[in-house]
């Protein structure tokens, strides 16, 4: 069996296969082997099988180094699993699983059976708030890691993210408590780097897809090499006689780099306004170009390092020189063992029990065979007799027994056909439920609507149409209300006044901001009358309310509205291939919208260099909502607590862009990644430059809402049209 004090941490990485093997001799760690295996060429090389390079490095490390007494624990890429960090409400500990759960339904864009996931609290001494980490992976990615290492005949007893074991690495190694400064750690990483935000007893983790194969691709471009020199030459860049070329070749990446940590430290900061981070440790490979450390320097304003060595791990024998030299590439394999012997911060295991279990009986199962045999050899002999007599003896059943029995069996039939052994009403809500669980797929459709409305609506307008600030969806059933977006404030319809709506908005996921000055509507559209409660669909079954918060530089806008909106609304109600209809709802079976905001703009906005807007209009700049993000200059859009939103750079989670997710989700289908694609056009979810107006254009804001109907629209005198 695996010794529980030895363990090997296994980097299975796009340009090499890293693994060192850690022994726990009481207080002190030791290495004791180690192995650097380089793929022939990286892994995002055009033209290569990834999975047979890693079964070919694999393979060496199997047969070069002995793995069979000692426990395994190997890693995967930030960039294929999820991240995802959320604040709890205040509930008792034993409850805390269960809201856990609930938080993983919301934060993970996959069900629950489909994805392995692991969690971790954290508790600041100075703060009663209480933080959750979720890390999961999709259970079809870890089968096919597991099949890779299974055909070298390894198999790990952890999986667990990169990013987490980097931390568990430098948390061991520099001893960070909640006292510690703030710290960055940046592994660049071949075609992704991890960033690791560690402060006052929290971690908070991201991936982007930048790494050295960006790096190597812009050598590729400005030289015009082939990819095999390009990246022989950014790796002997530094002792290269045309350094100053490779760098000036290089310095548009480090500028991306450098934005894309920029980005994050101000999201972190947004989240936590005490944060203060001082400190920034980089590791990878990429780490050695010339010149990067002292540009991060100079544009993030923090001290810099370079990991050099570990200071809590001894290295003995002749290549103890060799490892030291290449520490800077040990940080995620050392942390790996290190959650292996039990010594780790953060303990999120992915690997399937089922698996695990099945390991376990496989190494137990020879001695369970022997014991078994020696057992039934030796009593055998006991029992054999006894059986025999058993086997003779005939019991007669009494004809009282056999009458009860035949009569329970016949009422129990009975019952059946009447069919009174279930509660038939609540069976038909729960296939309901299920039903309308298992349409969450709908989102992608109504995305590809909500394209189409705004592109019809550019078009009517000549160019001059509507800006898509946020997009609300909320799944009702039964007799549930639409409710209204970002307050529980009873609102208005008609052109009269409406009360205030709470000025929280939706930042990220369980994080919400706030405006200095009030928000009052005013004007609103739609029917006449009012209502002092809100409003039903007059639909009992499952449908999905959805809220459109848009602007508009038009004077005529509420005649454009319904000239353009509840015009193609009307108009695609019911279309063929499509799982529901399009309802307005409205009294009077039109358009719900309303007027929520006004604003003059007396002059242009801009934007600070963390992407902050600044100027007359600064108050008014905002930060993601639920989907979208707000123009610099503009109002922000509400959202609520819980619901899944963007990630940092404001792409939605899970598609298969690398440029355009920071997880490993699956590919979306291609007519709705276009639609995505042309809804980004439309409505830009990250602005490069701050949106110019004309001095004194007036800005509308609104809120359209209608409902989309899952099934096929009843006939006329089965239901409300």
């Amino acid at each position: 069996m695996a010794s529980s004090n030895a363990c090997w941490g296994i980097e299975i990485g796009a340009g090499a296969v890293k693994a060192v093997k850690v022994v726990s001799d009481g207080d002190s760690l030791k290495v004791v082997d180690f192995a650097l295996i380089p793929h022939a060429r990286v892994l995002s090389t055009p033209d290569i099988d990834p999975d047979d390079a890693k079964r070919v490095a694999l393979g060496r490390l199997v047969s070069e180094h002995d793995l069979s007494k000692a426990l395994v624990a190997v890693s995967v890429p930030g960039h294929s699993a999820f991240a995802r960090f959320a604040k709890l409400p205040p509930v008792e500990p034993k409850k805390v699983p269960d809201i856990v759960k609930f938080e993983a339904v919301q934060q993970i864009p996959f069900p629950l059976e489909e994805v392995e996931w692991d969690y971790q609290t954290f508790v600041s001494p100075d703060s009663p708030d209480v933080e959750v980490g979720i890390f999961a992976i999709t259970k079809q990615r870890v089968a096919a890691e597991l099949t890779v290492l299974k055909d070298v005949n390894i198999t790990p007893d952890v999986i667990t993210l990169s990013p987490v074991a980097v931390y568990n690495a430098m948390a061991n190694d520099l001893s960070m408590t909640e006292s510690s400064p703030g710290t960055i750690l940046l592994d660049i990483g071949t075609t992704s780097t991890d960033l690791v935000i560690a402060h006052s007893g929290r971690v908070w983790v991201r991936t982007f897809p930048i790494g050295g194969h960006e790096f190597t691709n812009a050598l590729v471009e400005q030289f015009k090499l082939s990819y095999p020199k390009a990246e022989k030459l950014k790796r002997e860049a530094e002792q290269s006689k045309h350094a100053r070329h490779v760098f000036q070749a290089l310095r548009p990446v480090f500028s991306d780099l450098v934005q894309d940590v920029q980005r994050s430290i101000g999201y972190y900061q947004s989240m936590h306004p005490d944060a203060k981070l001082e400190r920034l440790i980089g590791m990878g490979s990429t780490f050695e170009l010339p010149g990067l450390r002292k540009y991060l320097k100079q544009q993030l304003g923090l001290n810099v390092y370079r990991l050099e060595n570990f200071k809590k791990l001894t290295v003995e024998g002749p290549r103890a020189a060799e490892f030291t030299a290449k520490s800077l590439n040990f940080a995620t394999a050392y942390g790996l063992a290190l959650q292996g012997l039990g010594e780790s911060a953060l303990n999120a295991n992915l690997m399937p029990v089922a698996v695990t279990k099945e390991a376990m009986w496989a190494a137990k199962g020879k001695w369970f065979a022997a014991a078994a045999g020696l057992a039934l050899v030796a009593t055998g002999s006991m029992f054999i007799r006894p059986f025999l007599d058993q086997q003779a003896t005939t019991t007669v059943e009494p004809k009282a027994i056999q009458e009860a029995s035949r009569k329970a069996d016949e009422n129990t039939r009975l019952a059946r056909d009447a069919g009174v052994t279930e509660d038939v009403s609540q069976g038909a809500k729960i296939a309901g439920l299920i039903a309308l669980y298992q349409d969450r797929d709908t989102h992608l459709r109504l995305l590809g609507d909500v394209n189409e409305l705004l592109s019809s609506a550019a078009r009517a307008g000549n160019g001059n149409g509507f800006k898509l600030h946020a997009m609300h969806t909320d799944y009702l059933y039964g007799d549930v209300p639409i409710p209204i977006p970002g307050t529980q404030t009873r609102r208005q319809r008609g052109g009269s006044s409406a009360s205030e709506m709470d000025s929280e908005f939706a930042l990220i996921p369980s994080q919400m901001g706030s405006r200095n000055n009030e928000r009052a509507m005013r004007e609103g559209g739609g029917s006449s009358g009012s209502m002092d409660e809100a409003e039903a669909t007059g639909d009992t079954g499952p449908r999905i309310a959805v809220s459109l918060e848009l602007s508009t530089t038009r004077k005529d806008y509420p005649v454009f509205v319904e000239e353009a909106v509840e015009r193609w609304l009307r108009q695609n109600a019911v279309r063929d291939g499509v799982p529901y209809y399009l309802k307005l709802t409205n009294d009077d079976g039109g358009l719900d919208w309303e007027k929520t905001d006004e604003i003059v703009h007396e002059a242009a906005a801009t934007l600070d260099p963390r992407g902050r807007p600044i100027g007359q209009n600064a108050d008014r700049g905002g930060r993601p909502g639920v989907i979208g993000r707000s123009a610099p200059g503009n109002r922000r859009s509400p959202g609520r607590e819980g619901e899944f939103g963007e990630n940092p750079e404001g792409v939605v989670p899970g598609l298969s862009n690398p440029r355009l997710s920071t997880g490993g989700g699956q590919p979306l289908a291609a007519n709705a990644a276009q639609a995505l694609s042309q809804l980004e056009q439309l409505a830009p979810l990250a602005p490069e430059d701050g949106e110019q107006h004309a001095p004194g254009t007036v800005e509308t804001f609104l809120r359209v809402t209608f409902v989309a109907v899952l099934g096929e629209m009843p006939a006329e005198g089965e239901g409300d049209q």
